[in-house]
């Protein structure tokens, strides 16, 4: 080939493996839409027990693929919504799952990739719901990761005399071949972040006729499953350590597996080569084979993996608070909303450390975990915020007391504003950020003394909201009072603080771009604190109370 035939070649490539990759993105967002927020209690309620655990992930990952389902599992962990040990079955089901949706893929479907375009296009663009809308997308990704699969084994086939010595290196049979194949893959799949795709890559391999035998296939699937793991570890960063366990449980799961193969592959390879003629199936088959006997032999041995894990990963600082949101608690509405109100204080104290971060990052702005722990924990609000109002909903379902109706209404209005006073907070730290790399813009020792004087009264306001949305107390009237007394010296003090540094400014003893990001950033405090006050007036309505003997 040609210097200009190589480079034509390699970017046909690279098309064909975007479109593939687009594709599955889009499949995944599709499907994903389309089972909504029936999707969380799906969650709570199919993690019960292992082989429901199991069940779901593997349903998950069919639909999702692994990383997306890997990755949505970590973070619920992370929030406290699920708990390591029933997210270990379900991180070892979502593996299974993408060996499922590979089998789909492995059958000859590339003639009909641009109808499924054209009808999910349409779909997509005109559907009468939102459900047929993202079913639709759905459609249409599965349509153009086929396409791109046709387009880069329509790409290769030309050149799979100059391919088959190079990938002859990669042979199973002999160890050095093994791990480099084995690498090799590990890599690959770890880039693009999909084990999908480099089972896919090599489905077009083995259309092109670059593939002849397992045994040479072998070490790719292998390092795939180790490559997989990637995007779930990369994604428990920063977040909390049952967050960081569940991945590495997911790591440690994969290279059992990947152990098992190397120590059984005549077995799995026979299998697989009995299960039929075709080399892609028998691929399918063995990949399949492969995790799914995996899972079965951890499954009884989840207790203890976790306790291994506990000791792998160990804390550094305090564990995070489980969900209080337990689906068995909707059929008893009062014991639903006082169960909303534990959750809501748990999302309320993440907020109160997160904001006790910032000032510590405001301070010593070298730190760079205080923005990341920030970012982490803003997800979790949002996690914690999209549960409680899917359980807010599901609670209404049954009978409530006009009291408990209209309590259900300003919960789910407290909710809101709990999350704005995480985006507020990220707010502070995003502007900071932006601050510090814009020239001239540096707060001087007086000014950095009064923003973090108003962090202190913004701190005193989102300790007295966390203190009162204490069920056991239940004293909500006086809470609300605490609240906005604590908002009036937040206002009072900033509002001398800021005049302070308007002086200062006018002055030029301040630059004008210091003075715009301190602007900006009492702004984000002041809408804080505003949020802290619409949750006092919420626990001053009538209505606003609860009756444990109930």
């Amino acid at each position: 080939m040609t210097v200009g035939d190589t480079i034509f070649l390699a970017f046909t490539l690279l098309g064909g493996l975007a479109l593939f990759l687009f594709g599955m993105q889009l499949m995944t967002e599709g499907l994903r839409s389309a089972a909504g927020d029936r999707l969380r209690v799906i969650i709570y309620r199919g993690t019960s027990n292992r082989f429901a655990g199991l069940g779901l992930g593997t349903g998950l990952g069919f639909l999702m693929h692994s990383s997306a389902t890997t990755v949505m599992t970590v973070g619920f962990v992370s929030a406290g919504l699920l708990s390591l040990v029933n997210a270990l079955p379900m991180l070892m089901g979502a593996n299974i799952g993408t060996t499922l949706s590979m089998q789909m893929i492995s059958f000859k479907l590339t003639d009909y990739a641009l109808v499924a375009v054209a009808i999910g296009f349409l779909l997509r663009m005109i559907g009468p719901s939102p459900l047929l809308r993202s079913l639709g997308l759905a459609l249409l990704g599965f349509g153009l990761l086929f396409k791109g699969m046709d387009v880069m084994s329509g790409a290769i086939e030309p050149h799979r005399d100059a391919l088959m010595p190079w990938l002859a290196r990669f042979n199973g049979e002999t160890s050095a071949g093994m791990l480099q194949g084995l690498l090799l893959a590990w890599l690959f799949t770890a880039i693009v972040q999909s084990s999908g795709a480099t089972i896919g890559m090599i489905f077009v391999l083995i259309t092109a006729g670059a593939f002849t035998s397992l045994q040479q296939l072998y070490p790719i699937i292998l390092g795939a499953h180790l490559g997989t793991t990637t995007t779930a570890l990369i994604a428990s960063m920063g977040t909390g350590v049952e967050g960081r366990r569940g991945a590495v449980g997911n790591l440690l799961f994969n290279v059992f597996n990947v152990a098992l193969a190397l120590v059984a592959a005549p077995l799995f390879i026979g299998a697989a080569e009995l299960s039929s003629t075709e080399l892609i199936r028998q691929t399918a088959n063995l990949h399949t084979a492969i995790m799914l006997t995996a899972s079965l032999l951890v499954l009884p041995f989840t207790g203890p993996l976790a306790r291994l894990l506990h000791a792998v990963v160990p804390n550094r600082g305090p564990v995070a608070e489980p969900s209080y949101l337990d689906p068995a608690l909707m059929d008893r509405p009062e014991n639903a909303l006082t169960a909303v109100f534990r959750e809501s204080r748990r999302s309320l104290g993440l907020l109160v450390q997160s904001l006790r971060n910032a000032r510590v990052f405001l301070q010593q702005p070298s730190l760079r975990r205080g923005p990341e722990s920030i970012r982490v924990t803003e997800k979790v609000v949002d996690e914690i915020r999209d549960a409680v109002h899917d359980f807010l909903s599901r609670t209404t379902e049954h009978y409530l007391s006009r009291r408990q109706r209209l309590l259900a209404q300003y919960l789910s209005r407290i909710t809101s504003d709990i999350d704005r006073i995480g985006d507020n907070l990220m707010h502070v730290v995003t502007i900071s950020e932006h601050q510090r790399c814009t020239p001239q813009a540096g707060l001087d020792a007086p000014t950095l003394a009064a923003l973090l004087a108003m962090l202190d009264y913004a701190e005193a306001a989102l300790v007295a909201t966390w203190e009162s949305m204490d069920p056991d107390t239940a004293r909500f009237p006086e809470a609300a009072h605490s609240i906005e007394a604590a908002r009036d010296a937040f206002s009072e003090h900033s509002q001398v603080l800021r005049q302070a540094v308007n002086d200062r400014v006018a002055q030029h003893e301040v630059t004008a771009i210091a003075g715009i990001y301190f602007a900006d950033l009492t702004l984000s405090l002041d809408a804080l604190v505003r949020h802290c006050r619409l949750i006092a007036r919420e626990q001053q309505q009538p209505y606003f109370a609860l009756k444990p003997a109930k």
